[in-house]
């Protein structure tokens, strides 16, 4: 990102996912936001508005404002709106030196999308006359091209709004540093793996304290947890060989120019295991100076 570039982040995905609360969210993180914007005008929005050779004020007797970091709402209703254009502008954006910009893609499973619209009764917008679900089916196929084209894909299947706003601050507040960002959730494997998930690391070898009835109401949060864990004798080799091999990655990712990263670990039950082991690694990469958010998905299931 070149010094003084102008932040714009395009927003899109299936409708239905909270494209529209994540839009009010970057605003309250003073983003202008914009949404529903017609393809055509994307390149007069980022036009940056520069007074004349000889200084005379723009038309109106109005001062030139320059521009501001701005998150820009583009998805399927869009007038104009064509996979192949998108993906045409968003490379023209990547393309310029005064602009820092970012695609994010909201996904969600088609149940949950299904469960939206008919919970709030509103027709989906590709399917007005048709069954909801032939809609997001339609717009899934619609937009596949377009989200392989996204920086993150946020999956805001179990997200409630504190979650997704959390999520949105840790990884464009415009006073963020630069470089990458890693997020660790942990999972259960009876749940399906994250969407967004980079990379996944299954810890269902560690014994589980799920076996013993004093530890099974607890979480990979807890002290007993984490001591039952850590004396298993399989643990302690495995970190240290799992923190190296990361460790030796992290630079690459970064220096590909990659800038968010998601990391994924799982258990059963996705709350013991997989827990105390996302909360292990966060502390020790933390420690070494990176950005790191923990998401602890299934935590609050009934166990293993």
């Amino acid at each position: 990102m070149s010094e003084g570039a102008t932040r714009v982040l395009l927003v899109s995905g299936m409708s239905g996912a909270g494209k529209s609360s994540a839009l009010k969210v970057l605003e309250d993180l003073n983003y202008e936001a914009v949404d529903n914007l017609p393809l055509s005008l994307l390149s007069r929005l980022t036009r940056a508005e520069r007074p004349s050779a000889e200084g005379v004020p723009a038309a109106g007797g109005r001062e030139p404002r320059p521009l501001r970091a701005m998150a820009v709402g583009i998805d399927a209703r869009t007038r104009d709106f064509e996979p192949d254009a998108f993906i045409a502008r968003l490379r023209a954006l990547r393309e310029r030196r005064d602009l820092a910009p970012a695609f994010l893609y909201l996904d969600c499973d088609d149940a949950v999308l299904h469960s939206r619209f008919t919970t709030t009764r509103r027709r989906h917008p590709l399917a007005a006359d048709r069954p909801v679900i032939d809609g997001i089916r339609h717009e899934r196929q619609l937009l596949y091209r377009v989200r392989e084209q996204a920086d993150l894909v946020m999956d805001t299947s179990d997200m409630a709004l504190p979650e997704l706003r959390r999520l949105l601050t840790e990884h464009y507040a415009l006073d963020r540093k630069p470089g990458l960002t890693i997020t660790i959730t942990s999972f259960s494997y009876r749940r399906g793996l994250p969407r967004e998930a980079d990379l996944v690391f299954d810890m269902r070898f560690l014994r589980n304290p799920y076996y013993v009835p004093a530890l099974r109401p607890l979480t990979g949060e807890d002290a007993g947890v984490a001591a039952y864990v850590t004396a298993d004798p399989a643990f302690a080799p495995f970190f240290e060989r799992f923190t190296a091999m990361l460790l030796a990655l992290l630079p690459s990712y970064s220096s590909g120019g990659k800038t968010y990263l998601t990391l994924a670990l799982g258990c059963t039950g996705g709350r013991h295991r997989s827990v105390f082991v996302a909360e292990r690694l966060a502390a020790a990469l933390r420690e070494r100076g990176f950005e790191v958010g923990l998401r602890h998905r299934d935590i609050g299931d009934g166990g293993e």
